[in-house]
């Protein structure tokens, strides 16, 4: 068992890598099978099927991302600049070779409609993303619906950097959002 997961993840970076470059639809398991080098068995014995491979791609890079992100934004020494620094992640996240959105939102407009699963992953990173925001905006006294402003912002910069491949948006957002936060 212990050899199955350095496997399982190899699968995983595999398939997210794929997922994520070149979309959910456009991948087989074939191409997995290429990029981890597992035996389409092995694979199929670790992810009975694709939709199992993406849900827990899904999974994962939801627990990754949100990591990453409360890694940057917790190091910061006030609340007020804990939320303005989600927007400098974003920033560096879009600066990043390759970047092409939020995994979800591209998952879910590949697959939301034909997989209830694939909508409800998409679904609860995004709620789980608010939430992150409404627990920063409660430790700076702000009122809760100020979170809600602040999630648009983020995902409107995450839409705009990937269609106009630049990672302005982030900063245009966060200027968006120190605006916000010094209006009385």
């Amino acid at each position: 068992m212990a050899e199955q997961e350095p496997t399982r993840q190899r699968v995983l970076d595999a398939a997210g890598e794929l997922f994520y470059s070149r979309g959910i639809q456009t991948v087989g398991m074939d191409a997995v099978r290429n990029a981890s080098g597992v035996p389409l068995k092995r694979l199929y014995a670790l992810f009975p099927s694709k939709d199992a491979l993406v849900l827990e791609f899904l999974r994962q890079r939801d627990a990754q991302w949100l990591r990453a992100l409360a890694g940057h934004v917790d190091a910061q020494p006030t609340p007020e600049e804990r939320i303005t620094a989600v927007f400098d992640w974003l920033y560096a996240w879009f600066s990043e070779p390759g970047y092409r959105g939020c995994a979800f939102i591209n998952s879910f407009g590949e697959l939301g409609a034909v997989s209830p699963q694939v909508a409800e992953q998409a679904r609860h990173h995004k709620q789980a993303f608010h939430a992150y925001l409404t627990d920063l905006v409660e430790a700076a006294g702000r009122p809760a619906e100020l979170a809600g402003r602040l999630a648009l912002l983020a995902e409107g910069a995450i839409v705009t950097a990937a269609l106009f491949a630049t990672p302005e948006p982030a900063r245009q957002a966060r200027d968006a959002a120190h605006a916000l936060l010094h209006t009385p």
